[in-house]
C-alpha cells in the first residue's frame, strides 16, 4: 500500500484561506484515486473530497462545494485541497486517503487502507 504524508494545516481566522498537501510513496501513485476526510472533536470521520487516478473527475461533500477544490499532480506524487472561505465549522483534522477505487472513497471509508498521519486546521471566528 502507498504511504502518504499530510500537512499544511493551520490556525486561520473565518473567511481565510489554507493548502493542505499530502504526499505519497511506495506505490505508483498515478493508479491511486485520492481523497479527503476530516474529523471533528467528538464527531466520525467525513468524506470531503475525492478525485480520480487520472484528475478528470472531483466530487465534494455538499458542505464545502464551491469553496474547497481537490487537484492531483502525478508527477510530484502529491494530493492538494485548497481550501477557502473558511468557517469556523470546518475545523477538524485532516487526512488524505488513497483508494484503487474512487467510488470506494466516496461511500466506502471503511475500505480505505491508506492514510496519511492527519493535520489540524483550526478556523477561528
Amino acid at each position: 500500500q502507498v504511504q502518504l504524508v499530510d500537512s499544511g494545516g493551520g490556525l486561520v481566522q473565518a473567511g481565510g484561506s489554507l493548502r493542505l498537501s499530502c504526499v505519497a510513496s511506495g506505490g505508483t501513485f498515478s493508479r491511486y484515486a485520492m481523497g479527503w476526510f476530516r474529523q471533528a472533536p467528538g464527531k466520525e470521520r467525513e468524506f470531503v473530497a475525492a478525485i480520480t487516478w487520472s484528475g478528470g473527475s472531483t466530487y465534494y461533500a455538499d458542505s464545502v462545494k464551491g469553496r474547497f477544490t481537490i487537484s492531483r499532480g502525478n508527477a510530484k506524487n502529491t494530493v492538494y485541497l485548497q481550501m477557502n472561505s473558511l468557517k469556523p465549522e470546518d475545523t477538524a483534522v485532516y487526512y488524505c486517503a488513497a483508494h484503487l477505487s474512487v467510488v470506494a472513497l466516496t461511500t466506502a471509508a471503511e475500505s480505505v487502507g491508506s492514510w496519511g498521519q492527519g493535520t489540524q486546521v483550526t478556523v477561528s471566528s
